[in-house]
């Protein structure tokens, strides 16, 4: 088999005791499969492809970013020489293994919510920037979308609805946009049935009630319909909800609901690499 041409390898300095360890062995081709321990849904397939080209090492799969996986099941499986092998181990591993988590509990939120309402993740803006995209890319893998509306649109957050003295400040404020509005609903100026029939009244697209408390749900809805507004809006729900909430929120009117970190903040999904022997 061909491995990657020398130039695009990577340059270790200061240099890895390793290569001294597998002084003489050099000129030996392994082989090594990565395997994943537990059912899950891959993430991070195509960069670790790419980084292993960059680190001397053909990666072989017929399996991609998205894709479901058994436990058990072969991911990949590579060649190249003992240094760069067991170099491959530790980042490729790191490539795969934490946005596969993610992934995976992603699309156990959708599952969870059996197509009854919409399911967004958008806990990762709230991630480190060096691995924002990362993220992003798996919370996509899994299934979910990471934010209320289709751009363009505009969010107003609780912020804003405190800078700007209430929900009817903030809608004021945006109105000139002409854009969609998402607004995030608290409670915290006012009770949060008058804020959503404000929000309502005054234009707004989506109501994000995001108080964790299904009592604010219910008041909310029940206010817009008493004033006839339900229909005009598409109703959200929030606040550190967890996958286990997912199912008793199908009794309730709601549109969709954001899983936020309980996504982002999945375990790794767990992979052995080993070297086959021959």
């Amino acid at each position: 088999m061909t491995l990657p041409a020398p130039a695009t390898s990577v340059n270790w300095w200061p240099p890895d005791i390793r290569q001294r360890i597998f002084d003489g062995h050099q000129c030996r081709l392994l082989r090594a499969q990565i395997t994943a321990e537990k059912d899950g849904v891959l993430s991070g397939m195509a960069r670790a492809k790419e980084l292993a080209a960059k680190t001397r090492v053909s990666f072989d799969s017929n399996l991609t970013d998205g894709d479901q996986v058994s436990a058990g099941k072969v991911v990949a499986t590579l060649t190249g020489t003992p240094f760069y092998i067991v170099r491959a181990e530790e980042l490729l591993l790191g490539e795969l293994s934490k946005t596969s988590g993610i992934a995976t509990q992603a699309r156990q939120a959708l599952e969870g919510a059996d197509g009854r309402f919409l399911v967004v993740c958008g806990a990762f803006k709230k991630m480190p920037h060096a691995i924002k995209d990362q993220i992003r890319q798996a919370v996509a893998h899994g299934g979910l979308r990471m934010r209320m509306a289709p751009h363009p649109f505009v969010y107003v957050d609780k912020n804003y609805v405190r800078i700007l003295g209430g929900v009817a400040g903030a809608m004021k404020a945006v109105a000139p946009l002409e854009r969609p509005v998402v607004i995030q609903l608290r409670g915290e100026l006012e009770p949060i049935a008058q804020e959503a029939v404000t929000a309502a009244r005054m234009g707004a697209a989506t109501l994000m009630v995001d108080t964790g408390e299904l009592d604010d749900l219910k008041a909310a809805s029940q206010a817009l319909r008493q004033e006839g507004l339900r229909e005009r809006v598409k109703l959200a729900f929030a606040g550190n909800l967890r996958l286990t909430d997912l199912p008793g929120l199908a009794g309730h009117d709601v549109d969709a609901v954001d899983i936020g970190y309980s996504v982002v903040d999945a375990p790794c999904l767990p992979m052995r690499f080993d070297v086959i022997k021959d």
